[in-house]
């Protein structure tokens, strides 16, 4: 994958997850420098790589995000990974974690893509990827909130793509399924790891699919939502009431 090879590279939420999966992927994929940013420094692993150059952020922050800008000028891939989840549903559910949820996954988000999008140009060819989530398409509603923040991060997505597809900038939606990842802690789900899946991202990435579901799980619920989007709706139907009974 030797379209990384060199580039200097900016993702969010590197401390765990996707995001830390990403920086060990990039690395081992002689990326010339990772500013790994998060919003606690301490909970960052150590990845003994001089490539790697911890930054805090929190990208609900205009002033920080202004600041990591101004100083992350040289950055030619911007990975928008951080992303919360508050489970909870429409009607029942906690407002102040739907709104940290829409704070965080979509406006955080959208802050981010406003505050590189003239570095990328600056420095295209360039690439945005946004970490969204099959979610997008799934309406659990015990996670109602993260996924109508997530399908706001969709939506947003393919706009800006349209924006900046004749400035030089790709834009990528992964719209993972469940990972075996901090935020799904407690699932009894059969999950892929997330160094798997960082893997699988960036192979769909450097054979240019701007769409991509990088996992058998979220491929199997995105088939049949484009099938009939009823199907996946009934799916989990099923399953919410089945989670509500037991």
């Amino acid at each position: 994958m030797q379209i990384f090879k060199d580039k200097v590279i900016l993702i969010t939420g590197a401390n765990r997850g996707i995001g830390r999966a990403l920086v060990d992927a990039l690395l081992n994929n002689e990326a010339g420098k990772i500013y790994a940013t998060c919003r606690n420094l301490s909970t960052m692993p150590v990845f003994d790589d001089s490539r790697v150059v911890p930054l805090f952020l929190d990208i609900t922050d205009d002033q920080q995000i202004a600041r990591i800008a101004a100083a992350t000028q040289d950055t030619e891939i911007l990975i928008n990974n951080a992303g919360v989840l508050s489970a909870g549903n429409i009607l029942d559910g906690d407002l102040s974690g739907m709104d940290n949820d829409m704070n965080v996954n979509y406006l955080g988000t959208i802050k981010m893509m406003r505050a590189f999008a003239p570095i990328l140009r600056k420095n295209k060819p360039s690439k945005m990827i946004n970490i969204v989530s099959i979610a997008a398409y799934s309406p659990l509603p015990s996670i109602a909130g993260y996924a109508a923040s997530k399908a706001a991060l969709f939506s947003a997505t393919q706009s800006v793509r349209i924006e900046l597809a004749k400035e030089g900038v790709a834009v990528y939606a992964v719209n993972p399924g469940a990972i075996d990842t901090d935020m799904n802690k407690g699932s009894d789900w059969d999950m892929p790891d997330p160094d798997s899946i960082a893997l699988k991202i960036l192979e769909y990435i450097s054979k240019g699919k701007l769409d991509i579901v990088p996992d058998e799980m979220g491929q199997g619920m995105y088939n049949i939502w484009r099938e009939d989007p009823s199907k996946l709706a009934k799916i989990f139907s099923d399953l919410y009431y089945a989670e509500n009974t037991n």
